[in-house]
């Protein structure tokens, strides 16, 4: 060992340490989004009536789930600046120290760009586009703008984590019908109940932040009224596609038990005040959230079930 390896200062040794590792560029990715949307893209590819390649529905769902990613990292390089100031963002990369910004804007635009062609090549330009249209609308649409400026920011903006099951419908089938849209709505209206309840019991950061959520300009108790008018708007959604094609009785047996077990959850919360959320840390709220993370992974579970079981003539309504 040379004598300039025992002479290296402790700042220089922490500097090294503190470089960014894979890890740190994954977690750039979000991959707890990117999970959710590889999964309902699968679902939207698999359930659209026409056969698809094995290898080329892989390379579709690579590259839509690459497409995800890159919103991610251009979502984590717009918002560091709140992003330090948020306990529950504030060790993410870049708030952290590990990535620069520049970094993640230089790996989210060229991911992007890539995920964008790839996805045109394997299946068709159509798909291709609209990933290009979704990375738009969540990046421009909702972190630059919406975000930061309407409490109505999480309803509008969800449409970007809606869109994933209509870009596989569009890649196995290169046109649009009714069924990939109903995929899309019941993901868009989860999305408001689900982000509101982490938003009641999380109030503290969006207050620090700035960000206009509702919990923030209108109050809890306002936030509570529009969970359950949503979740009442979403158990309607849901049961009524269960007579869809992409419905059947598996998805209806799962979509009776999640909506009565989700309209439950969101009338309690309706009932609480403030004085009964304190004092269980809101502990009603957080099992909520927690049940909105099963509540669309099984809807789409079960629409996934419905569309491997039609082949075998099981499938759908009979």
């Amino acid at each position: 060992m040379s004598d300039a390896s025992f002479n290296a200062s402790p700042s220089r040794i922490a500097s090294r340490q503190d470089e960014a590792g894979f890890g740190d560029y994954f977690t750039l990715l979000k991959p707890r989004v990117m999970s959710l949307v590889v999964f309902t893209a699968l679902v939207g590819l698999l359930a659209a009536p026409v056969p698809v390649h094995p290898f080329i529905a892989f390379c579709a769902i690579l590259f839509i789930a690459i497409g995800g990613g890159a919103s991610g990292a251009l979502n984590m390089w717009w918002d560091a600046d709140i992003d330090r100031v948020m306990k529950r963002t504030k060790k993410r990369p870049i708030p952290a120290g590990k990535v620069e910004p520049g970094e993640a804007l230089a790996l989210g635009l060229a991911l992007s760009g890539m995920s964008v062609m790839m996805l045109a090549l394997a299946t068709n330009v159509f798909a291709g586009a609209f990933l290009a249209f979704t990375i738009f609308f969540y990046v421009v649409v909702y972190t630059m703008w919406l975000k930061r400026t309407t409490p109505q920011n999480i309803v509008i903006g969800g449409a970007a984590g809606a869109f994933p099951p209509v870009i596989g419908w569009i890649a196995a089938t290169g046109g649009m019908s009714v069924e990939p849209w109903l995929m899309f709505a019941l993901t868009f209206m989860w999305t408001p109940p689900h982000f509101w309840a982490l938003a009641l019991f999380m109030r503290s950061d969006y207050d620090d932040a700035g960000v206009p959520m509702l919990t923030v300009t209108h109050g809890r108790r306002a936030t509570r009224v529009h969970i359950l008018v949503y979740t009442i708007l979403l158990a309607l959604l849901a049961l009524g596609t269960a007579f869809s094609d992409i419905g059947g009785p598996v998805y209806l047996t799962v979509a009776l038990v999640l909506n009565a077990l989700f309209l439950m959850g969101a009338v309690r919360i309706w009932r609480r005040d403030e004085n009964d959320s304190e004092a269980d840390n809101f502990g009603v709220e957080r099992s909520f959230f927690k049940l909105s993370l099963l509540y669309l992974f099984l809807h789409f579970g079960a629409i996934l079930v419905e569309a491997l079981l039609k082949p075998y003539g099981l499938g759908g309504w009979q």
